[in-house]
């Protein structure tokens, strides 16, 4: 056992984690990390880790960019804190706004901060009731989600968010959520459909749903363009273009959650551009600050932030902000980290490396226990089945993918595993020769994973309820 003044103890002792088994953390005890380097993080006893998933999809430069701890102890030291209610700024909010503007999608034109993608989602959710309410459409309010999706933990993102263990015994989803297909084709795709018929299909499925709900009644539709928790899920061609034909015919908004896939990580600098989006809103984080200061964005389109601006003529006030929007630490790093991903071609270098990191991922289709790989740009994922002809995946009881992450980080590569799959979203800045150590270890972290389900008689099984 550790010792009572030991940081694992009092760790123990004294934090709740998030997404962590509560009650197992008692005797498993943290990872506790003290420094990091690169694409490199150290933990307290010195063992230095490959971080596979940049932290939470967000460290896009890596854990010792100079250039952004300099810019917090400038701003640190000029200004280290205001607020931006009652119309009061600072130089680095405003900068950094005017920055976002010039390199989003076309049409977007005001940025409302906050500090999280959580947060940057739930009060996109409520700018659609209130735009319909300032254009008098005050029925129009429901928000049709996907299957899978993963919106944040706030109670509306949270409702938004398609995951079991965001909802059982938190009371959610609350209402005015609807749900519609996610676009995987190998997971939902039926016998011998191809991927434009399964697209026709599921886009069908959400025209009959809008139309069963009322078009009067659906206000916006939210996606991220590539499904980060819900299984790294990149949508099959012509899906994004037909979903936007069906928004368009029934005045629905477009709400495009970019705080995985924003700032390069699909090879362009935003999800929407690599799969031809055009957003009413557009929410962001993660990368916005490489994740070394907490800050996210909500962007609106002209028409919203003009039908904004009349309401809060009308009611004398806009009745919505956080004490850190805009914080101007939290702004300064943004905009250096901005400015970095221009000067250096951020996206330019994930453009190179991107391919070979795509094609070492698609090698493991080969393995016995993969049943597709699939990703974009530097984001990937392993579907892990039981029986690759079913295409049945394995479930939590199987435990596979928990052996699987332990055994990378044994190897010393930080994954994320669910109890279906494994996924990958390193930092931006990741070389060939570090893309090299991430999938070896991969390769004999699946071969642990495979003689587990051996032993287990796992394989050629079909699907059972979990």
């Amino acid at each position: 056992m550790p010792a009572a003044n030991d940081l694992a103890q009092r760790d123990i002792d004294s934090l709740i984690h998030p997404y962590t088994n509560l009650d197992a953390h008692k005797t498993q005890g943290p990872l506790v990390v003290k420094g990091g380097d690169g694409c490199f993080i150290v933990t307290e006893d010195g063992t230095r880790y490959l971080e596979a998933m940049a932290g939470l999809w967000s460290a896009s430069l890596g854990f010792s960019e100079k250039r952004l701890v300099e810019a917090a102890y400038r701003q640190m030291q000029q200004l280290p804190f205001y607020q931006i209610f009652g119309g009061r700024s600072n130089e680095p909010v405003i900068e950094l706004a005017d920055r976002l503007l010039k390199i989003v999608p076309e049409g977007l034109s005001k940025v409302l901060f906050a500090n999280s993608g959580s947060e940057a989602n739930d009060q996109a959710a409520k700018l659609v009731w209130y735009y319909h309410n300032a254009i008098g459409k005050p029925r129009k309010k429901k928000i049709i989600a996907r299957e899978r999706a993963y919106h944040g933990v706030t109670a509306y993102a949270a409702s938004m968010t398609a995951q079991p263990i965001n909802h059982m015994d938190w009371d959610l989803p609350l209402g005015g959520v609807l749900r519609t297909d996610a676009p995987s084709h190998y997971i939902f795709g039926q016998d011998g459909e191809s991927e434009e018929a399964f697209v026709d299909r599921i886009v069908g499925n959400l025209e009959r749903l809008i139309v069963r709900e009322g078009p009067e009644t659906v206000g916006a539709f939210i996606a991220e363009p590539v499904n980060g928790g819900g299984g790294v899920i990149v949508p099959p061609p012509g899906y994004f273009a037909k979903v936007q034909e069906v928004l368009r015919r029934y005045d629905i908004l477009f709400i495009a959650d970019e705080v995985i896939c924003g700032f390069g990580r699909t090879g362009k600098m935003f999800g929407c551009d690599t799969f031809g989006i055009k957003p009413d809103i557009m929410t962001v984080a993660k990368a916005l600050s490489a994740s070394y200061m907490p800050i996210s964005a909500t962007i609106v389109s002209e028409k919203i932030a003009d039908a904004m601006e009349a309401q809060s003529r009308k009611l004398g006030n806009f009745g919505h902000g956080v004490t850190y929007a805009g914080h101007p630490v939290a702004a300064a790093v943004a905009l250096e980290t901005l400015k970095i991903y221009e000067e250096r071609d951020l996206v330019g270098m994930v453009g190179k490396v991107a391919p070979y990191f795509q094609e070492r991922l698609r090698r493991f289709t080969s393995h016995p226990i993969v049943g597709e790989a699939r990703g974009v740009g530097l984001l990937g994922a392993l579907q892990l089945v039981k029986d690759k002809a079913r295409r049945t995946s394995f479930v939590a009881a199987d435990g596979v993918g928990p052996v699987v992450q332990a055994a990378a980080q044994r190897h010393g590569v930080l994954l994320r595993a669910s109890p279906e799959a494994v996924y990958f979203s390193p930092p931006l800045i990741i070389q060939k020769d570090e893309i090299d150590t991430l999938f070896d270890a991969l390769g004999a972290a699946l071969d642990e994973g495979l003689a587990h389900a051996e032993q287990k008689g796992l394989l050629g099984m079909k699907a059972a309820a979990e």
